[in-house]
C-alpha cells in the first residue's frame, strides 16, 4: 500500500470511529501502522475518547515503544 493510499485509509477509518481527522493533535507522533492497528479494534462511532485509549493500549503493548 502507498503512502497515499494508507493515508486515506486512515482518514476513513478515523471517520468511521467517530473522529475529526482535523482535530487529532495526539497522533503527530505515532506511526500510521498503529493508529490503524488501534481503529481496527473500534465499532463504528466509538468516538475521540476510545480512539485515545485503544491507541494508548497498542502503544504500550508494542515491543520497543514506550
Amino acid at each position: 500500500m502507498s503512502q497515499a493510499e494508507q493515508f486515506e485509509h486512515l482518514l476513513r477509518e478515523l471517520e468511521r470511529v467517530g473522529v475529526d481527522p482535523n482535530t487529532v493533535s495526539a497522533g503527530l507522533g505515532v506511526r500510521p501502522q498503529d493508529a490503524l492497528r488501534a481503529l481496527a479494534e473500534l465499532s463504528n462511532g466509538a468516538g475521540p475518547e476510545a480512539f485515545l485509549a485503544q491507541l494508548r493500549a497498542v502503544m504500550t503493548a508494542t515491543p520497543g515503544r514506550r
